[in-house]
Protein backbone atom coordinates (compact mmCIF):
# COMPACT_ATOMS: atom_id res chain seq x y z
CA UNK A 1 0.00 0.00 0.00
CA UNK A 2 1.73 3.15 -1.05
CA UNK A 3 1.03 6.42 1.06
CA UNK A 4 2.07 9.88 0.17
CA UNK A 5 3.41 12.15 2.90
CA UNK A 6 2.88 15.97 2.56
CA UNK A 7 4.89 17.95 3.08
CA UNK A 8 7.37 14.78 2.34
CA UNK A 9 8.62 12.89 5.24
CA UNK A 10 12.15 13.89 6.18
CA UNK A 11 14.89 11.29 7.78
CA UNK A 12 18.20 12.94 9.45
CA UNK A 13 20.23 10.10 7.74
CA UNK A 14 23.84 9.60 9.46
CA UNK A 15 26.61 8.81 6.62
CA UNK A 16 29.28 7.39 8.52
CA UNK A 17 31.76 8.60 11.88
CA UNK A 18 33.25 12.33 11.34
CA UNK A 19 30.29 13.31 8.43
CA UNK A 20 27.46 15.24 9.31
CA UNK A 21 24.10 13.85 9.32
CA UNK A 22 22.04 14.74 5.99
CA UNK A 23 18.40 15.25 5.32
CA UNK A 24 16.49 12.94 3.01
CA UNK A 25 13.12 13.74 2.04
CA UNK A 26 10.39 10.57 1.76
CA UNK A 27 7.58 11.50 -0.51
CA UNK A 28 5.69 8.05 -0.48
CA UNK A 29 5.96 5.14 2.32
CA UNK A 30 4.75 1.96 0.83
CA UNK A 31 3.51 -0.04 3.63
CA UNK A 32 3.08 -3.94 3.63
CA UNK A 33 0.20 -5.51 5.51
CA UNK A 34 0.85 -5.37 8.97
CA UNK A 35 3.08 -1.87 9.32
CA UNK A 36 1.86 1.44 10.53
CA UNK A 37 3.11 4.77 9.60
CA UNK A 38 3.93 7.27 12.76
CA UNK A 39 4.13 11.08 12.55
CA UNK A 40 6.90 11.28 15.15
CA UNK A 41 6.14 13.66 18.67
CA UNK A 42 9.14 13.67 20.02
CA UNK A 43 12.34 11.43 20.34
CA UNK A 44 14.87 11.30 22.95
CA UNK A 45 18.71 10.84 22.26
CA UNK A 46 19.93 6.87 23.91
CA UNK A 47 23.46 6.25 24.86
CA UNK A 48 23.93 3.94 21.79
CA UNK A 49 23.13 6.73 19.56
CA UNK A 50 26.07 8.62 20.91
CA UNK A 51 28.27 5.70 20.70
CA UNK A 52 28.10 5.08 17.83
CA UNK A 53 28.76 8.49 16.12
CA UNK A 54 31.44 8.40 18.46
CA UNK A 55 33.03 5.12 16.34
CA UNK A 56 32.42 3.11 20.03
CA UNK A 57 29.89 0.65 18.05
CA UNK A 58 29.68 -0.98 15.01
CA UNK A 59 26.93 0.38 12.72
CA UNK A 60 26.18 0.15 8.67
CA UNK A 61 26.01 3.13 7.60
CA UNK A 62 24.10 5.31 6.38
CA UNK A 63 21.58 4.85 9.26
CA UNK A 64 18.69 6.69 10.70
CA UNK A 65 19.53 6.98 14.19
CA UNK A 66 16.92 7.11 17.18
CA UNK A 67 14.67 4.08 19.15
CA UNK A 68 13.47 5.97 21.83
CA UNK A 69 10.33 8.10 20.58
CA UNK A 70 6.76 8.82 21.09
CA UNK A 71 4.29 9.54 17.76
CA UNK A 72 0.67 9.23 16.47
CA UNK A 73 -0.34 6.72 13.83
CA UNK A 74 -1.10 8.39 10.38
CA UNK A 75 -0.98 5.57 7.60
CA UNK A 76 -1.95 1.84 7.91
CA UNK A 77 -1.15 -1.27 5.88
CA UNK A 78 -3.46 -3.41 4.22
CA UNK A 79 -5.55 -5.93 6.82
CA UNK A 80 -4.43 -3.07 9.48
CA UNK A 81 -2.38 -3.61 13.08
CA UNK A 82 -2.95 -4.59 16.23
CA UNK A 83 -1.16 -3.81 19.26
CA UNK A 84 0.41 -6.17 22.35
CA UNK A 85 -2.86 -6.74 23.94
CA UNK A 86 -4.47 -7.00 20.95
CA UNK A 87 -6.27 -4.25 20.21
CA UNK A 88 -6.91 -2.88 16.70
CA UNK A 89 -4.95 0.08 16.16
CA UNK A 90 -6.71 3.18 14.49
CA UNK A 91 -5.77 5.94 13.16
CA UNK A 92 -4.87 9.17 15.27
CA UNK A 93 -4.19 6.77 18.30
CA UNK A 94 -0.50 8.11 20.01
CA UNK A 95 1.50 4.81 20.00
CA UNK A 96 5.45 3.91 21.36
CA UNK A 97 6.89 0.92 19.81
CA UNK A 98 9.58 -1.70 20.29
CA UNK A 99 13.46 -1.16 19.92
CA UNK A 100 13.24 -4.84 18.03
CA UNK A 101 11.76 -6.28 15.26
CA UNK A 102 11.48 -9.95 15.97
CA UNK A 103 10.23 -12.24 13.16
CA UNK A 104 8.07 -14.74 15.57
CA UNK A 105 8.84 -17.75 14.12
CA UNK A 106 12.71 -18.52 14.89
CA UNK A 107 14.29 -21.25 18.18
CA UNK A 108 14.64 -17.81 20.14
CA UNK A 109 11.56 -16.46 19.29
CA UNK A 110 9.40 -19.98 20.23
CA UNK A 111 11.80 -20.14 23.29
CA UNK A 112 10.14 -16.42 24.90
CA UNK A 113 13.37 -14.54 23.37
CA UNK A 114 11.90 -12.64 21.19
CA UNK A 115 14.37 -9.67 21.55
CA UNK A 116 17.37 -11.71 20.36
CA UNK A 117 15.46 -13.09 17.04
CA UNK A 118 17.95 -14.74 14.78
CA UNK A 119 16.96 -12.09 12.10
CA UNK A 120 16.08 -9.56 14.56
CA UNK A 121 15.85 -6.14 13.00
CA UNK A 122 16.46 -2.81 15.51
CA UNK A 123 14.82 0.96 14.80
CA UNK A 124 17.86 3.17 14.46
CA UNK A 125 20.56 0.40 14.24
CA UNK A 126 19.79 -1.08 10.63
CA UNK A 127 21.74 0.40 7.47
CA UNK A 128 18.88 2.67 5.43
CA UNK A 129 17.55 0.78 2.47
CA UNK A 130 15.01 1.01 -0.40
CA UNK A 131 11.46 0.91 1.18
CA UNK A 132 12.70 1.22 5.07
CA UNK A 133 14.06 4.71 4.71
CA UNK A 134 12.13 5.46 7.55
CA UNK A 135 13.37 3.05 9.62
CA UNK A 136 14.76 5.33 12.94
CA UNK A 137 13.21 8.25 15.28
CA UNK A 138 15.15 11.43 13.84
CA UNK A 139 12.71 11.42 11.34
CA UNK A 140 9.11 13.91 10.94
CA UNK A 141 7.74 9.70 10.24
CA UNK A 142 8.58 6.18 11.18
CA UNK A 143 7.64 3.01 9.22
CA UNK A 144 6.73 0.45 11.62
CA UNK A 145 7.41 -2.94 9.79
CA UNK A 146 4.68 -5.76 10.58
CA UNK A 147 5.26 -7.44 13.95
CA UNK A 148 6.58 -4.74 15.62
CA UNK A 149 5.38 -4.91 19.16
CA UNK A 150 3.31 -1.51 19.82
CA UNK A 151 1.65 -0.17 22.91
CA UNK A 152 -0.54 2.04 23.04
CA UNK A 153 0.00 5.47 25.69
CA UNK A 154 -2.31 8.35 27.30
CA UNK A 155 -2.79 11.71 25.70
CA UNK A 156 -2.12 13.24 28.46
CA UNK A 157 1.51 12.12 29.46
CA UNK A 158 3.80 14.77 28.42
CA UNK A 159 6.17 13.48 25.28
CA UNK A 160 9.21 13.55 27.29
CA UNK A 161 8.27 11.03 29.43
CA UNK A 162 6.98 8.68 27.04
CA UNK A 163 9.80 8.79 24.42
CA UNK A 164 12.40 6.63 26.76
CA UNK A 165 9.49 3.68 27.25
CA UNK A 166 11.07 1.92 24.22
CA UNK A 167 14.83 1.77 25.48
CA UNK A 168 15.46 2.51 29.53
CA UNK A 169 12.46 1.96 30.91
CA UNK A 170 11.27 -1.21 29.41
CA UNK A 171 15.24 -2.35 29.79
CA UNK A 172 14.59 -1.95 33.12
CA UNK A 173 11.76 -3.44 33.60
CA UNK A 174 13.53 -6.54 32.14
CA UNK A 175 16.37 -6.17 34.44
CA UNK A 176 14.22 -6.03 37.65
CA UNK A 177 12.12 -9.03 36.25
CA UNK A 178 15.54 -10.89 35.58
CA UNK A 179 16.76 -9.88 39.39
CA UNK A 180 13.53 -10.65 41.27
CA UNK A 181 13.67 -14.18 39.74
CA UNK A 182 16.15 -14.81 42.21
CA UNK A 183 15.46 -12.14 45.11
CA UNK A 184 12.21 -10.77 45.48
CA UNK A 185 12.68 -6.79 45.32
CA UNK A 186 10.13 -6.30 48.20
CA UNK A 187 11.99 -5.43 51.27
CA UNK A 188 15.39 -5.80 49.36
CA UNK A 189 18.17 -3.40 49.46
CA UNK A 190 19.14 -2.75 45.83
CA UNK A 191 22.49 -0.93 45.06
CA UNK A 192 22.52 0.58 41.54
CA UNK A 193 25.55 2.05 39.64
CA UNK A 194 24.76 4.93 37.63
CA UNK A 195 22.26 7.56 37.46
CA UNK A 196 21.58 7.97 33.39
CA UNK A 197 18.15 7.51 33.15
CA UNK A 198 18.23 3.78 33.27
CA UNK A 199 19.71 4.30 36.64
CA UNK A 200 16.75 6.79 37.67
CA UNK A 201 14.16 4.76 35.75
CA UNK A 202 15.22 1.80 38.09
CA UNK A 203 15.76 3.44 41.30
CA UNK A 204 11.51 5.07 41.06
CA UNK A 205 10.44 1.45 39.90
CA UNK A 206 12.46 -0.62 42.52
CA UNK A 207 11.48 1.58 44.92
CA UNK A 208 7.68 1.04 43.92
CA UNK A 209 8.15 -2.42 44.22
CA UNK A 210 8.83 -1.76 48.09
CA UNK A 211 13.19 -2.02 47.61
CA UNK A 212 15.47 0.50 49.24
CA UNK A 213 17.85 1.90 46.91
CA UNK A 214 21.18 3.26 47.23
CA UNK A 215 22.79 4.93 43.75
CA UNK A 216 26.21 4.62 43.22
CA UNK A 217 26.72 7.65 40.54
CA UNK A 218 30.08 10.34 40.55
CA UNK A 219 28.11 13.21 39.05
CA UNK A 220 26.81 15.34 41.72
CA UNK A 221 23.62 16.21 40.24
CA UNK A 222 22.70 12.93 39.03
CA UNK A 223 22.96 11.92 42.61
CA UNK A 224 20.36 14.61 43.97
CA UNK A 225 18.32 13.32 41.03
CA UNK A 226 18.66 10.06 42.34
CA UNK A 227 17.59 11.15 45.39
CA UNK A 228 14.50 12.28 43.67
CA UNK A 229 13.44 8.91 41.90
CA UNK A 230 13.42 7.57 45.95
CA UNK A 231 16.74 6.75 46.16
CA UNK A 232 17.38 6.32 50.38
CA UNK A 233 20.84 7.13 49.68
CA UNK A 234 23.59 8.30 46.94
CA UNK A 235 27.39 7.24 47.28
CA UNK A 236 30.40 8.33 45.03
CA UNK A 237 32.66 5.88 43.73
CA UNK A 238 35.04 8.46 43.13
CA UNK A 239 34.81 9.65 47.31
CA UNK A 240 38.44 9.70 47.84
CA UNK A 241 38.25 13.00 49.84
CA UNK A 242 35.14 11.85 51.93
CA UNK A 243 35.15 8.94 53.11
CA UNK A 244 31.37 9.86 54.44
CA UNK A 245 30.11 9.37 50.59
CA UNK A 246 32.01 6.16 50.22
CA UNK A 247 29.95 3.04 49.14
CA UNK A 248 30.98 1.19 51.88
CA UNK A 249 30.03 4.18 54.40
CA UNK A 250 26.79 5.12 52.49
CA UNK A 251 25.40 0.81 52.42
CA UNK A 252 26.48 0.31 56.26
CA UNK A 253 24.61 4.05 57.38
CA UNK A 254 21.45 3.17 54.96
CA UNK A 255 20.91 -0.52 55.58
CA UNK A 256 21.33 -0.65 59.21
CA UNK A 257 21.56 -4.49 60.26
CA UNK A 258 20.87 -5.32 57.02
CA UNK A 259 23.73 -3.04 55.16
CA UNK A 260 25.00 -5.75 52.61
CA UNK A 261 22.55 -5.76 48.69
CA UNK A 262 21.21 -8.86 47.90
CA UNK A 263 20.22 -7.22 44.13
CA UNK A 264 22.60 -5.37 42.15
CA UNK A 265 22.13 -3.22 38.82
CA UNK A 266 24.79 -2.48 36.74
CA UNK A 267 23.84 0.37 34.49
CA UNK A 268 26.68 2.84 34.00
CA UNK A 269 28.24 0.73 31.53
CA UNK A 270 31.81 1.69 33.26
CA UNK A 271 33.87 -1.72 34.12
CA UNK A 272 34.95 -0.93 37.48
CA UNK A 273 31.52 -0.38 38.45
CA UNK A 274 31.13 -3.90 37.69
CA UNK A 275 33.93 -5.06 39.83
CA UNK A 276 32.45 -2.90 42.80
CA UNK A 277 28.79 -4.15 42.62
CA UNK A 278 30.18 -8.33 42.21
CA UNK A 279 32.39 -7.51 45.43
CA UNK A 280 29.26 -5.78 47.22
CA UNK A 281 26.40 -7.76 46.48
CA UNK A 282 25.72 -10.25 49.46
CA UNK A 283 25.37 -14.20 49.76
CA UNK A 284 22.71 -15.50 47.48
CA UNK A 285 22.26 -12.15 45.90
CA UNK A 286 22.03 -11.23 41.56
CA UNK A 287 24.01 -9.16 40.21
CA UNK A 288 22.44 -7.88 36.57
CA UNK A 289 24.57 -6.32 33.71
CA UNK A 290 22.56 -3.94 31.71
CA UNK A 291 25.56 -0.93 30.77
CA UNK A 292 28.34 -3.16 29.53
CA UNK A 293 26.56 -2.79 25.44
CA UNK A 294 29.62 -1.87 24.01
CA UNK A 295 33.22 -3.68 24.10
CA UNK A 296 35.40 -3.27 27.04
CA UNK A 297 37.91 -5.03 29.59
CA UNK A 298 37.34 -8.93 30.52
CA UNK A 299 35.66 -9.43 34.02
CA UNK A 300 37.74 -11.84 35.99
CA UNK A 301 36.17 -14.14 38.32
CA UNK A 302 36.96 -16.43 40.73
CA UNK A 303 34.62 -19.28 40.47
CA UNK A 304 35.07 -20.23 44.06
CA UNK A 305 33.47 -16.79 44.89
CA UNK A 306 30.34 -17.98 43.00
CA UNK A 307 30.03 -20.97 44.14
CA UNK A 308 31.04 -20.46 48.06
CA UNK A 309 28.56 -16.94 47.76
CA UNK A 310 25.81 -18.63 45.88
CA UNK A 311 25.95 -15.43 43.51
CA UNK A 312 23.87 -15.47 40.69
CA UNK A 313 25.30 -12.70 37.55
CA UNK A 314 23.01 -11.88 34.53
CA UNK A 315 22.74 -10.29 31.54
CA UNK A 316 19.94 -8.14 29.92
CA UNK A 317 20.20 -7.11 26.66
CA UNK A 318 17.01 -5.58 24.27
CA UNK A 319 13.59 -6.73 26.44
CA UNK A 320 10.43 -8.98 25.39
CA UNK A 321 6.77 -7.14 24.35
CA UNK A 322 5.64 -7.78 27.85
CA UNK A 323 8.43 -5.30 29.27
CA UNK A 324 7.30 -2.55 27.19
CA UNK A 325 4.06 -3.13 28.24
CA UNK A 326 5.64 -2.94 31.85
CA UNK A 327 7.36 0.40 31.09
CA UNK A 328 3.89 2.26 29.87
CA UNK A 329 2.02 0.85 32.72
CA UNK A 330 4.63 2.29 34.80
CA UNK A 331 4.95 5.61 33.61
CA UNK A 332 1.28 6.33 33.24
CA UNK A 333 0.81 5.39 36.87
CA UNK A 334 4.69 7.32 37.98
CA UNK A 335 5.23 10.21 35.75
CA UNK A 336 3.57 12.52 38.25
CA UNK A 337 5.30 11.40 41.09
CA UNK A 338 8.60 11.42 39.16
CA UNK A 339 10.43 14.18 37.61
CA UNK A 340 10.70 12.14 34.32
CA UNK A 341 10.32 15.44 32.29
CA UNK A 342 12.96 17.26 34.00
CA UNK A 343 15.45 15.10 33.08
CA UNK A 344 15.32 15.39 29.18
CA UNK A 345 17.69 18.88 28.91
CA UNK A 346 17.68 20.89 25.81
CA UNK A 347 15.61 19.71 23.06
CA UNK A 348 16.64 20.70 19.37
CA UNK A 349 15.21 21.04 15.68
CA UNK A 350 15.65 17.94 14.10
CA UNK A 351 17.83 19.55 11.70
CA UNK A 352 19.83 20.18 14.49
CA UNK A 353 20.22 16.73 15.34
CA UNK A 354 24.46 16.88 15.51
CA UNK A 355 23.85 19.22 18.31
CA UNK A 356 21.76 17.27 19.90
CA UNK A 357 24.39 14.27 19.24
CA UNK A 358 26.86 15.65 21.68
CA UNK A 359 27.66 13.87 25.50
CA UNK A 360 25.94 15.70 28.05
CA UNK A 361 25.38 15.60 31.71
CA UNK A 362 21.45 15.42 31.13
CA UNK A 363 20.11 12.17 31.39
CA UNK A 364 18.59 12.72 28.23
CA UNK A 365 18.40 15.49 25.06
CA UNK A 366 15.38 15.45 22.81
CA UNK A 367 14.95 16.14 18.95
CA UNK A 368 11.41 17.49 18.03
CA UNK A 369 10.62 17.09 14.38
Amino acid sequence: MGVSVYPSATAMVWPGEGHAHEAVAVPGVRLAPGDVLVEVELATVCGSDLHTVQGRRLAQAPLVLGHEQVGRVIALGRGGAKTTDGHRVTLGERVVWSVAVPCGRCVRCRRGLPQNCLSLQKYGHERMRRGWELSGGFATHTHILEGTPLVRVPDDIPAEVLAPASCSTASVAAALEAASQIVPLDGALVLVAGAGMLGLTATAMATDAGARVVVSEPVPERRDAAKAFGAVAVADPSAGADPALSLAAVLHKAGGRAAVPTVALELSGDPSAVRSLLAAVDVGGVLVLVGSVTPGPELAIAPEQLVRNLLTIRGVHNYAPRHLEQAVRFLADAWDRYPFAEQVGETFALADVDRALVPSTHPRIAVRP
